[in-house]
């Protein structure tokens, strides 16, 4: 199976519209967040509902083709969603 291009539409969950490159090019860089995500949230909610929210917004802050690359990958996002979590359990401790 040949990897995923980040020219590749991204698929959404819920029966929310697939993500395109043209779709991300005809947005300003906040809508391209948004957009990212409206996607990853819904995701993120599976594992961790209670901090969906927060963890969406973390990630977020990342660089946008490291996004897509979470959105396209179950595995990357899964570890992210993780490493989220940890931080935010050591940021409490304190």
């Amino acid at each position: 199976q040949p990897p995923a291009t980040a020219a590749a539409a991204v698929a959404a969950p819920g029966g929310m519209a697939s993500l395109t490159p043209q779709m991300l090019a005809n947005a300003s860089e906040q809508d391209q967040k948004n957009m990212i995500g409206e996607r990853l949230y819904p995701l993120i909610q599976q594992s961790e509902p209670a901090l969906a929210g927060k963890i969406t917004g973390m990630l977020l802050e990342m660089d946008q083709s490291e996004l897509l690359h979470l959105l396209e990958s179950p595995d990357a996002l899964r570890s992210k969603v993780e490493e989220a979590v940890a931080v935010l359990d050591a940021h409490q401790k304190k």
